[in-house]
């Protein structure tokens, strides 16, 4: 049988990494299973102008180098393995690679990242980041005062073209449908179509990207002629949507409409002990800050997790004597006198039973999966099962009674 790892993390981009320099740096045995080289696709951004504290000039490829040698540095595992499928539901998360291998964890990230929605489009794979991008947040300032296009005519294709025509001379939308009609919301399409800055070419298709080392011009093609004419450009914008990476995790973990995980605020996902961090989630912006952000929530969440559930097993569930098991709130006063109250009890049977607190302010999570919905209230377990359950107040006679019998 492998070794048991606290927190194993799918998917090297930042969220991934960020989530291993936690993980790790909290003293819990930590790996990243990568497909590829650690980076995502933040890895493929030559230019990267946005990170606060790295001013121009840094380059996603060693930024990510420097992410993925910190969590290295505080002892994370990242390891060459292509996951294809995963066991979540157990106490202990099983992860299966391509190469037949098992990994498993009390933990599981998952970080698998987003890709955009490729047209596959002639000389758009060549001259991604050399022109080519798809995102205005992270690109626009490179095209100060320069020609663009953008491809797609939907809610985030117009919005994104309004945000260029902040830095770029003109913005050229290539637009499928018949003159006027758009995909996006109404008010987005008034506001564009009063921009003196936004071009549009309809009825047509990007045929062809073409430039030698940089983007230079395009090849359009109108669908309803057919005839092809070449326009000069200096940068091409895809808005045609994003695609998770979420294949393998259908049924596994809760997932949205588009595929992308669904995660609360601390990152959990529908799963206890499985949590989602970076694009691959559900979430309003996505960037190489807002997924370091999330991979740290998730290892900082899964480590006070770790040390809820193994507390509570270790003083609770494995204990062979009874245990009454307190659960309190430090802004109820009543449930303060009750464990008072408890204390004293406990004290004076020498020893039959033992006494837990549980502050649900802190750990609402335990209180949740055994049904405790008033403060103050006491469960009482037995070898690990419980046996009692006593919800607000209780009288002294009546505990008694109820230790009494046990």
């Amino acid at each position: 049988m492998s070794e048991i790892y606290d927190i194993i993390i799918v998917g090297a981009g930042p969220a991934g990494l960020a989530a291993g320099v936690y993980g790790s740096r909290s003293r819990l045995k930590t790996a990243i299973l990568t497909k590829g080289k650690p980076g995502g696709q933040a890895a493929t951004t030559q230019d990267l102008e946005n990170y606060p504290g790295f001013s121009r000039g840094t380059t996603g490829p060693a930024l990510m180098e420097a992410m993925a040698e910190h969590a290295k540095s505080f002892g994370t595992e990242i390891i060459r393995e292509e996951v294809v499928d995963l066991d979540l539901d157990g106490e202990i998360k099983i992860f299966k690679t391509k190469s037949g291998n098992e990994y498993r964890a009390k933990i599981a990230i998952l970080a698998p990242g987003a890709e955009p929605r490729s047209l596959n489009i002639k000389g758009e794979k060549t001259l991604r980041g050399k022109g080519v991008s798809y995102c205005a947040t992270c690109d626009a300032d490179f095209f100060e005062d320069l020609d663009v296009i953008v491809v797609g005519n939907g809610d985030a294709a117009v919005e994104e073209a309004m945000y260029l025509t902040k830095f770029a001379e003109t913005v050229t939308i290539i637009v499928i449908h018949d003159e006027g009609i758009l995909d996006c919301n109404k008010a987005s399409a008034e506001v564009a179509f009063a921009n003196p800055k936004i071009k549009w070419v309809w009825n047509s298709v990007l045929d062809e990207i073409k430039g030698d080392g940089l983007v230079e011009s395009v090849m359009i093609k109108n669908i309803k002629t057919g005839e092809i004419s070449e326009m000069e450009t200096n940068g091409v914008f895809f808005f045609v949507g994003t695609v998770p990476k979420t294949e393998m995790l259908k049924g596994k973990v809760e997932l949205n409409e588009q595929g992308y995980i669904i995660t609360n605020d601390l990152m959990e996902t529908s799963v206890p002990g499985v949590y989602g961090a970076g694009d691959a989630r559900v979430k309003y912006l996505r960037q190489v800050i807002t997924a370091a952000s999330d991979g740290a929530i998730a290892s900082v969440a899964a480590e006070k997790y770790l040390a809820e559930e193994e507390g509570f097993k270790e003083r609770v569930l494995a204990v062979k004597e009874p245990v009454l098991v307190a659960f309190w709130a430090p802004q109820i006063e009543a449930s303060i006198e009750e464990v008072f109250k408890l204390e004293k009890i406990v004290s004076e049977v020498n020893g039959k039973v033992k006494l837990v607190k549980i502050d649900t302010y802190r750990n609402q999570r335990v209180a949740k999966r055994y049904g405790v919905t008033e403060i103050p209230s006491v469960v009482i377990f037995k070898q690990g099962a419980v046996v009692e359950k006593i919800a607000g107040l209780c009288s002294d006679k009546e505990l008694l009674e109820k230790i009494n019998s046990l």
